[in-house]
């Protein structure tokens, strides 16, 4: 081989390892890849339903526990939109009134049928329209007692910081101090003048918070109070059976 033979073969294995090295040609045993990413999943909350959310869910995972993910509240429209890792997934749509994210599903709430399981892809979008009729029947989250005659129970009134009444707060009573378990009893909201009133079916001890929404941690912007007589620490409240306990007021504060 002359200078130039050699030249021009030492050219053409670099030229050929250059291409190698970039991707042009897949290298010997080597297998193309997945397109990787994440997809969406996207459609209309029917009637359209604004205000509503999707809940996506692993396929095999429980629905009654925490969903793998939540898209943000759908339009006036009723459109909705959730990006999801590559994945087979069960979808229910839920709009509660109260405007909640988590928590029961009660009666005039909307939620739908599940839904899948849907594969979704890297890349891809998956195009869904989902009905969720209105809920009807018996309330099947939180008991609601102040309708029922009861001869115990607490009465007061909720306050913003400023001193001034809250309307529309309730009265959340749990049996345990860290208040983290869901209440045992909840009342209806408060008057225009923040009175409110809640009865039991027997006496107990009890620990008060009073919010507008119900379900998960206070959010920022949220009204929040608790009952603390004072003390940093929520206060126990001692309810005998036969007695209506009075002036248990609650101040509410903006959460920052």
């Amino acid at each position: 081989m002359n200078v130039n033979g050699w030249y021009r073969t030492r050219a053409a294995l670099l030229a050929l390892a250059l291409l190698l090295l970039t991707g042009f040609f897949p290298a010997a045993g080597c297998k193309k890849q997945e397109q990787g990413g994440t997809g969406v999943i996207k459609g209309k909350a029917l009637a359209p339903l604004a205000e509503a959310y999707l809940y996506a869910y692993r396929e095999g995972s429980d629905l009654r526990g925490p969903a793998f993910a939540t898209s943000e509240a759908s339009g006036q429209d009723g459109d909705f939109s959730l990006v999801l890792p590559p994945g087979k997934y069960l979808l229910v749509l839920r709009k509660r009134v109260e405007g909640e994210t988590i928590g029961p599903v009660n009666t005039g709430d909307y939620r739908s049928e599940i839904v899948g399981p849907i594969t979704v892809r890297g890349g891809e979008e998956v195009v869904k329209d989902i009905v969720a009729p209105r809920k009807v029947g018996e309330t099947k989250g939180l008991p609601t007692l102040n309708k029922i005659p009861a001869k115990t129970g607490i009465t007061g009134t909720i306050v913003d910081s400023d001193g001034k009444p809250v309307q529309g707060a309730r009265i959340q009573a749990y049996q345990h101090s860290q208040m983290s378990e869901r209440p045992k009893y909840v009342s209806e909201g408060s008057g225009v003048d923040g009175s409110y009133s809640l009865f039991f079916p027997e006496g107990g001890t009890y620990y008060l918070a009073a919010r507008n929404k119900f379900g998960g941690p206070p959010k920022i912007g949220e009204l929040y109070g608790r009952y603390d007589d004072g003390t940093i620490e929520p206060s126990a409240v001692y309810v005998k059976d036969g007695e209506i306990l009075k002036s248990v007021n609650i101040t509410m504060h903006k959460i920052w």
